[in-house]
Parts: C-alpha cells; sequence; structure tokens
C-alpha cells in the first residue's frame, strides 16, 4: 500500500477518533475527497516542476503517533529564542506538551487548535475562518482532512502582544518514519499587533515529513511579524503552507530562513482585500550537500493602492539545489500597484544548481512593478581586496556572503531572533565572525 492509499483509507478511523461532527466534519470530508482525486504533486505539473517528491514519499511512514512521548527542557532549550520571554505552544510527535508550553487566555487567545475545534465558545471564529485562505489543492487539502492539532491564535482588536509567541515541533523519531500534519489559525484583529517564530525540528535521523498549514487573517490596521526558522537534519522533510488574507491598511511580512532539511517547499500565498496595506516575504537560504529547498511564492493584488515587497537570498554549496518560483498577480482594479520582487543567488560548487523564475501577470495599466533574478559566484575583485588587506580567504568569503543577506536580516524586528539567525548562518559558513549585524 502505498502512502496515499494509506492516508485515505485511514481518514475514516481519524474521524471516529476525533469524534467532531457538524462544520469541521463537512471540511474534512470534502478535502480528502480532493486529496483522493488529485494525489500528491508531481513533476509534471507546473509549480513542481523542478521539485520530487519522490524521494520523500517512499518511506512507511507511521500517520498517527501510537504513544505520547515527553522531553525534557534541557534536552530541547537550545531550539528555543530562551534570550526573552515568550508564549509557548510545543508540541511532540504530533501532541501538545503541557509541560514545555506557556499559554494564555488572557485578554488574547494562544492556545490549541484541538481545543478551539471542540470548544463551542470558538465555534465563530472557526466557521468564520477555518480552511476560508487555504487552497483547495492536494498538499493543503490533506492537512485539512487530518487536521485536529496545532497552535489557535486570536489577538481581538486594539491588542499588543506584549511578548513574541513561538510555536515548535519537535520530532523524537520513537516510530521507524513520521509523518506530521499540524494546522495553525491565527486571526488577528483591527489595530492589533503579533510577532510569531515557528520552528520544525527532528531530534532523530528517523525520517520525517511534516505537511503543515497555517491560515493567517490579518484585519484591518493588523500588524502581523512572522518569522520561519528551518534548520532541522538531514532525515527530515517539510511542506510547508501558508495562506495569508489581509485586509485594508493592514502589515504583514513573513521571513523565511532555510538552512537545513533533506527537502523543504515552501508554499506562501499572499491575497490583499484591501486598499493602502503592504506585504513583505523575505527569505535567506544556505543549504550544501543534496539538501533542496523549494520557495514557491504568490501575492495577489485585489484592490488599488498596494504594495508588495519580495526579496530572498540564497546560498548553495556542494550538490544542493535551489528553487524559487515567485508570482505576483495585479488584478484589473488593482491601479496605483506598487510590487516589486528580487531573487539573487550565488553557487559555491559547480555541482550546486539554482531554478529561479519570477512572474508577473498584469492586467491594471497604473502600477510599478518589477521583478528580477541573479544568479553568480562571490565578487573576485572585492575577495582580492580583503585578501590584501590581511583577511584570511575563509573569513573573506563569510564577510561578503554576510553582506549579500544583510538587508534581509535588517528587517528582523526581534533582536534576539536578529542574533540567532546571524550566529545559525556563521556556523553554516563554519566561521565565527566575533560580531553580530
Amino acid at each position: 500500500m502505498d502512502l496515499k492509499e494509506k492516508l485515505v483509507s485511514s481518514f475514516l478511523a481519524f474521524e471516529n477518533h476525533v469524534d467532531i461532527d457538524g462544520y469541521i466534519h463537512d471540511v474534512r470530508s470534502d478535502a480528502i475527497k480532493v486529496f483522493e482525486e488529485k494525489g500528491f504533486p508531481s513533476k509534471k505539473e507546473e509549480d513542481w516542476k523542478y521539485t520530487s517528491l519522490n524521494s520523500v514519499l517512499k518511506e512507511d511512514y507511521s500517520v498517527f503517533p501510537k504513544q505520547e512521548n515527553a522531553l525534557d527542557y534541557k534536552d530541547v532549550k537550545k531550539y528555543f529564542i530562551h534570550d526573552i520571554d515568550t508564549y509557548k505552544i510545543i508540541f511532540i510527535d504530533g501532541k501538545y506538551s503541557s509541560h514545555l508550553s506557556q499559554t494564555t487566555h488572557d485578554g488574547i487567545d494562544v492556545c490549541l487548535m484541538s481545543s478551539a475545534l471542540n470548544k463551542p465558545k470558538y465555534q465563530l471564529i472557526i466557521e468564520n475562518y477555518f480552511n476560508k485562505a487555504a487552497t483547495k489543492d492536494s498538499l493543503a487539502s490533506l492537512n485539512t482532512a487530518f487536521s485536529n492539532e496545532g497552535a489557535y491564535i486570536h489577538i481581538p482588536k486594539n491588542k499588543v502582544v506584549e511578548k513574541p509567541i513561538q510555536i515548535l515541533h519537535f520530532s523524537t523519531g520513537k516510530e521507524s518514519a513520521t509523518m506530521l500534519q499540524p494546522r495553525n489559525l491565527i486571526v488577528v484583529d483591527e489595530n492589533s499587533h503579533v510577532q510569531i517564530i515557528e520552528r520544525h525540528q527532528s531530534l532523530t535521523n528517523n525520517p520525517v515529513l511534516t505537511n503543515s498549514v497555517t491560515e493567517i487573517f490579518t484585519n484591518k490596521r493588523a500588524i502581523v511579524d512572522y518569522y520561519k526558522i528551518q534548520n532541522d537534519n538531514q532525515h527530515a522533510s517539510l511542506i510547508d503552507n501558508t495562506f495569508i488574507k489581509q485586509k485594508r491598511e493592514s502589515l504583514a511580512s513573513v521571513h523565511t530562513f532555510a538552512f537545513g532539511g533533506k527537502l523543504i517547499r515552501n508554499n506562501l500565498n499572499f491575497y490583499q482585500e484591501g486598499e493602502r496595506l503592504d506585504s513583505t516575504l523575505k527569505g535567506i537560504t544556505i543549504i550544501g550537500d543534496k539538501q533542496h529547498v523549494d520557495h514557491n511564492t504568490l501575492v495577489h493584488h485585489i484592490e488599488p493602492n498596494c504594495e508588495s515587497h519580495q526579496d530572498y537570498k540564497g546560498i548553495f554549496s556542494d550538490s544542493s539545489t535551489g528553487v524559487f518560483n515567485g508570482k505576483v498577480l495585479v488584478n484589473k482594479e488593482a491601479q496605483k500597484t506598487n510590487a516589486f520582487q528580487s531573487n539573487n543567488n550565488i553557487l559555491l560548487s559547480d555541482k550546486a544548481s539554482i531554478n529561479t523564475k519570477p512572474q508577473l501577470e498584469i492586467f491594471a495599466d497604473d502600477v510599478k512593478c518589477s521583478h528580477g533574478c541573479t544568479i553568480g559566484q562571490l565578487d573576485e575583485s572585492a575577495m582580492f581586496y580583503m585578501r590584501s588587506r590581511g583577511i584570511p580567504e575563509k573569513e573573506a568569503k563569510a564577510l561578503l556572503m554576510f553582506a549579500f543577506s544583510n538587508n534581509v536580516l535588517s528587517s528582523v524586528k526581534i533582536p534576539e531572533l536578529k542574533q540567532r539567525i546571524t550566529k545559525i548562518i556563521a556556523n553554516k559558513l563554519g566561521v565565527n565572525l566575533g560580531f553580530d549585524l
């Protein structure tokens, strides 16, 4: 039995186990039908032309964890941003870890998706927002069909969340191969502001496949800063599907730091449903060996007088592969749109490769849109200049690559997170520069 057949045949048992009727039951039932019809995406599809899931799907994954596993804080402390006080929603093998988490209902809801799906007091939010942004492609539908656990965050209007929220998913490797499908719902109401950090981390060499869906609703004049840290081992694969709907005068930004994993696919979709709003998509990718990272982005400009900014940097060594497929769609009604898209890449090895395809589809005539991509190597004249002033070759290369990625790092608004990312980059480049950017 292949993985698709295993998932479809497991759906009824899953539904009986979670025992939810009504709206969510109907949503799940429709979603499994979509997945059963479409199956897993293949390279025959244009959006998956440069990314094959074959090597990932061949494992015999455990679809449901058979036991709850505990972790001590000392064993996972290094994966937290522990320099600052944060709310924490922690999952171990897909199960909520209460002793590692710090949730709240004090004026805001930072809690669990399973609670929101089961308790009547959350029903209105669930019916108004759950599965209202996610598309009906096969992987998002698969997650919807099995959605039960993840982070539920609701920030009522006129609230500034005083400390960031960390969402961490750990895999312990108690199963020979594990598939996880976390589902996050984040609703930020009018005039509110929140910062969120998300990380998926495998603690094992056993194969792990995570198919994650996050829906974010940024209402009128709300601000959402979202940071994804992807620095997993080479036995873990992640398919991250993030859907963001923005209303008038809102600000939403997503920073994606892809440093590790066997295969990472980031599907990031912004839908601008109001005037005078701003969307920011930035990312840094630094990978080696045979790692594969694919950024697939969409910004859909629906209303006039809006902006979007995309800036992705990639550094590829050994036999690694990068993919950037970025699309900006401007509706006829979306006049006065200002859209910028850039993808710049450095290849450090003859065996490394990057496939980049920035796209603009513009149906309005009064817009300011630009896109571009570059693929090259380190500047030899800059290297010569630095070497001539006594800087060793390894450190000179690292300085140039830090400078290359600095404009993405400079927009990180949590200083402690910025320092953590800087240290990860230095470690990836194999140097100790002795300073933080």
